[in-house]
């Protein structure tokens, strides 16, 4: 099955592992695209566990949940930003390599082109233990379809990537998108002939 975040992966080979603790993302975008992964399927410590430490004060694993009931989140899209989502070798050394132990302010203070792509578009990071990442995630709720555009802030905390705060765009809100248009997926299918069939 391809991985919720859209990219060219399947889930187990992209979001799976670090979900499931037993690998660490090694850039901002790499854990943006699990922890959207993380609201599509509903794992929730995952989300509390990858915002920084000042946030997590503020949160819960029931309180994320609460925010997310009713939304269904289906695809990802990822904008090429100044700030590398694709870190340079000062980040990666922050960074710890993947483990086999296991490792979220609302739903709307988180969440197409192919990962590789945006990783190759992006330049070095400006910063030597943060940067940004620019994303549109779409959603349903109550049979409509829904887009949050966030560039989201992250930073390196205890040799790992962590979710701090974002700024969300004007154009968020409810959408109305063609069915005979292509699938903001990037699945290449018209959006009735696929993610449109998941509104139901």
């Amino acid at each position: 099955m391809r991985c919720y975040c859209c990219s060219s992966k399947s889930f187990k080979e992209c979001c799976e592992p670090f979900i499931k603790g037993e690998a660490l993302p090694h850039s901002a975008e790499q854990l943006m695209r699990s922890r959207f992964s993380a609201y599509a399927t509903a794992h929730y410590h995952y989300i509390l566990d990858t915002y920084t430490k000042e946030k997590q004060q503020a949160l819960s694993v029931e309180e994320l949940a609460s925010s997310a009931q009713g939304a269904k989140w289906f695809a990802l899209k990822v904008h090429p930003t100044l700030a590398a989502s694709s870190v340079d070798s000062t980040v990666n050394s922050l960074v710890n390599k993947p483990v086999n132990n296991s490792i979220s302010n609302s739903v709307y203070a988180n969440t197409n082109v192919e990962a590789a792509d945006a990783e190759q578009n992006s330049k070095p990071n400006l910063n030597d233990n943060k940067t940004v990442v620019e994303f549109t995630a779409y959603y349903f709720e109550n049979k409509s379809m829904y887009q949050l555009h966030e560039t989201s802030n992250f930073i390196v905390e205890d040799g790992k990537w962590r979710y701090h705060d974002g700024e969300l765009h004007e154009d968020c809100g409810k959408i109305k998108y063609g069915r005979n248009l292509p699938c903001v997926c990037g699945s290449n299918k018209k959006f009735k002939q696929c993610c449109a069939l998941k509104n139901r």
